[in-house]
This record gives structure tokens, sequence and C-alpha cells, in this order.
């Protein structure tokens, strides 16, 4: 076995990146020449590469047996170290070569908008943009401060530290109740006949009060009934036919126009909050988000 050689002793922390390439280069494909044709190099230069590892180490990683350079217990060794990184690296870089080529667009929403109003609009934006992948994630209006959507529909009064933001469809709620509900308990042909029914409330239950006293109709004793978290779930209990509901009329068209769902009144209530169309301050949307973005408002009508 050949004696270790000797090596200078400059020690920097890191090693020489470019060598540790090559040094993996020639260890995966088992050639120098192989090596230097991945990399865009001469052979001579690969060699000198691994020369300069081999010295940073002090320690030969390879030897030459006859006309062929294999690797050394300590060379094999350092590979087996060094391989699952460069796999990271690798796997990582063609993931974000992937995304770049796909001409994706994310974009973050609460639930029932994308129930409601998203999605079944969404066919018609991927048919006039075959190449634009949309991605889509759910955003929750209780915790706004910041999300990784190049797109966000956010609901409340329209202002976010750190965004730019325009108002896309009214957040006015209007009272509905199932088809099913209604067969139970007759057509109500005043507001008046509501306030003796099971009603359900999305989020805090001082609105059916309020649109009572809008109405100019007799409230309820005290506001009694289910509370839900969001309008996703208050949306399934009206459907299960557990009562009415002030829900928000733009997200449950399709359910309206369905006849699932049905409007009792046309009477609306306003409590501030309406669905905004927002874009982060310190960065500009690609052309594929700036598409999205325009069909959105022509959607919306705005």
């Amino acid at each position: 076995m050949k004696k270790t050689e000797q090596y200078a002793v400059p020690l920097p922390n890191d090693p020489p990146l470019r060598a540790v390439r090559a040094f993996e280069a020639i260890a995966r494909l088992g050639s120098v020449t192989g090596a230097a044709k991945e990399l865009g190099i001469s052979p001579s230069a690969v060699s000198h590469q691994l020369k300069t590892l081999e010295a940073f180490l002090q320690m030969p990683l390879t030897e030459r047996q006859g006309r062929k350079l294999i690797l050394r217990n300590e060379g094999r060794d350092y590979y087996r170290s060094i391989r699952s990184a460069f796999n990271v690296l690798r796997q990582a870089t063609e993931q974000v070569r992937e995304q770049s080529a796909s001409r994706q667009v994310t974009i973050s929403l609460i639930p029932l908008f994308g129930m409601g109003w998203f999605i079944p609009r969404l066919q018609g934006f991927l048919r006039e943009n075959p190449e634009t992948d949309i991605n889509v994630v759910y955003a929750n209006h209780r915790n706004y401060l910041s999300d990784a959507a190049d797109i966000s529909i956010r609901f409340g009064a329209g202002q976010w530290t750190g965004y730019r933001s325009e108002k896309l469809m009214s957040g006015k709620m209007v009272p509905v109740c199932s088809r099913d509900f209604i067969k139970l308990h007759g057509v109500f042909d005043t507001p008046d006949q509501l306030s003796p029914l099971p009603l359900l409330h999305d989020e805090e239950r001082t609105t059916w009060m309020q649109w009572f006293q809008l109405a100019g109709a007799q409230r309820p004793l005290r506001s009694t009934g289910p509370m839900f978290e969001d309008g996703l779930l208050t949306l399934a209990a009206v459907q299960a036919g557990l009562g009415c509901a002030l829900m928000r009329e733009p997200l449950i068209t399709p359910y309206l126009n369905s006849g699932e769902l049905v409007k009792l009144f046309d009477l609306a209530i306003d409590d501030g909050r309406d669905y905004y169309l927002c874009v982060r301050q310190d960065s500009e949307l690609s052309p594929e988000g700036l598409d999205l973005q325009r069909w959105l408002l022509k959607e919306a009508g705005v």
C-alpha cells in the first residue's frame, strides 16, 4: 500500500466547492474524462481540481491502477458523505426550474370564496391561459399578517400592512335557507315570521338582531341558535336544513341559481367588510400573475 503523502497546510474553514464538485463527478461517473465532459472543462482542469481538494483534505482520495483512476477507501467514504448533499441540491434546483417553466401563479383565499365564486369560474381562465398553472391555497382571514401567495383574496375592511388592495365585491348579507326548510315551515311573507324560527350565526350573534332592526321587524328576545366559525360551516348547516342564516350573496349565487338555497328577502345588511384583491407592495406580479389579476377584476365586474 502506498505511503500517505504529506501535504502543505493552508486550512480555510470551507472546502473548495469547485474541487468538491469535480471530485463528486469523478466518483459518480467513474472517470476524469466523464467528469470533464459533464462539467464542460478539460480533463487536465478536472485533475487540477482533484489535487486542490486532496491538498485541502491532506490526504489522497484516488490512486492509479494502470490507466484507470480509482477511489481509495478515504475517497469512497468522502463520496458517500457528500453524495446526499449533491442530490438535495439537484432536486431543489430542478424543482425551481420546473416551477419557472410551468409559469405557476399562487392565489390564497378563504374556502367559501373558493367554492362559491372562484372555482366555478376557474375553467374560463384556464381555457384562456392554458400555459399557466394555478396553485390555490387557504387563507385564514383571522391572521392576515402575510403569506407566500402572489395574489390574496382577503375579507375585511381593505387595509393590510404591506399589501395593495382593490375591492373585488360586496360582502353584504341576505337571509337564506334551504329548499327543504321552506317545505317544512312554509313560505315567509314578512321578516317577522323568521323571528321564532331556528337561526344560524356566522362568526357572531349580533348580525341577526341588526337585520331585524333594519327590517323594522320584531326581534327575537335573545339571539340563540348554533354559531359557526366561518361561512363554509354556516353554508353546510343551511344545506342540512338546520335553520336560516345571513350569508354573503356573491358567494352563494351557485346554490341560489340551482334552487338548493332560497333567498328569503332582498333586504341586505352591510357589516363593513368586503372582498379585496391584494398583492404585496414589495414585489411585482409576473406576467401570468397580471393575467390572473385582470381576469379576477373582469369576472367581478370591477
